[in-house]
């Protein structure tokens, strides 16, 4: 594991330290979960707003109909057996 070091507004490490000696959770635990939900809720962001980019795209639209209809006559085949 590689050693970090930051400085952070005093107000924030006093919430930090409180939530430490709450949770009796090492400050760094506290700020490694933290780190990776607002990282994942980029990452979630990032898809939405490139499915929302896609929405508008005529041939990403066609390409999805297309897979659609071939999913659709599987289905059907699959019910025949």
């Amino acid at each position: 594991m590689t050693t970090f070091t930051s400085s952070l507004p005093d107000d924030l490490l006093d919430k930090l330290a409180k939530a430490s000696s709450n949770l009796k959770m090492p400050k760094n635990k506290i700020i490694e979960r933290a780190l990776n939900v607002y990282l994942e809720q980029l990452d979630r962001a990032a898809y939405e707003k490139s499915y929302k980019r896609m929405a508008n795209d005529p041939d990403m639209i066609a390409m999805a109909e297309e897979g659609m209809a071939e999913y659709l006559e599987l289905l059907k085949e699959f019910d025949k057996e």
